[in-house]
């Protein structure tokens, strides 16, 4: 089993030089740095293999997490986890809460935000074009905001904003459709929190 402690999760020049990998046996794959900041194309939380074991798609990029907190006089927190690389900065900055990346055995994130645990797995479902993301909590945290950021291009290639796109989400109970290119499959996002009122993209 690797395991990562704050010291080496905290340091951003030594997490970014480490990465995981989990494979779906079909030729697709999720992969990233020990932080979750995609650092090159090739990185992705479902890069699908449409045409196994090629036709590989870099679909959903990555998940940003938002802890919201209230206070006791009622007001809002909000801490994000996530880590994301622009031109000459860190925006978020969510790997200052990462207390702990372990392969265990596959990729398990660990963040502490105001006394409260959440801890991360990502595994791929063997045989499918499906990553499954579980999200565990300690001390009942006030709520866990969950933004996909999907990409639709092949993973080779890099892509821009467009006017193709279509931004539709059909929701239905426990789960969200996008398909923003016709000649593309559609990427279902599935969950078991039937609080969730809307879905942002």
């Amino acid at each position: 089993m690797a395991h990562f402690d704050q010291e080496t999760c905290g340091n951003l020049d030594a997490a970014l030089r480490r990465e995981w990998l989990e494979t779906n046996g079909l030729g697709g794959f999720a992969a990233s740095t020990l932080v979750g900041l995609n650092t090159w194309r090739y990185h992705g939380l479902l890069v699908a293999a449409t045409q196994p074991p090629v036709g590989r798609m870099v679909l959903l990029s990555k998940l940003e997490e938002t802890l919201v907190l209230l206070d006791g006089a009622g007001a809002t927190h909000r801490f994000e986890l996530s880590a994301n690389q622009y031109p000459g900065v860190i925006h978020p900055q969510g790997q200052r809460y990462l207390k702990q990346f372990r392969l265990d055995p596959f990729p398990v994130f660990t963040h502490e935000v105001e006394g409260i645990a959440i801890e991360k797995a990502v595994f791929m479902v063997q045989g499918e074009n499906t990553v499954c993301v579980q999200y565990t909590a300690r001390n009942k945290p006030g709520s866990l905001h969950i933004r996909p950021l999907i990409a639709f291009r092949d993973f080779h290639a890099t892509t821009h904003e467009n006017d193709a796109l279509n931004a539709h989400v059909e929701v239905q109970p426990g789960v969200a459709t996008v398909q923003p290119y016709a000649s593309l499959p559609a990427l279902h996002l599935a969950h078991n929190d039937w609080r969730i009122p809307k879905y942002y993209f």
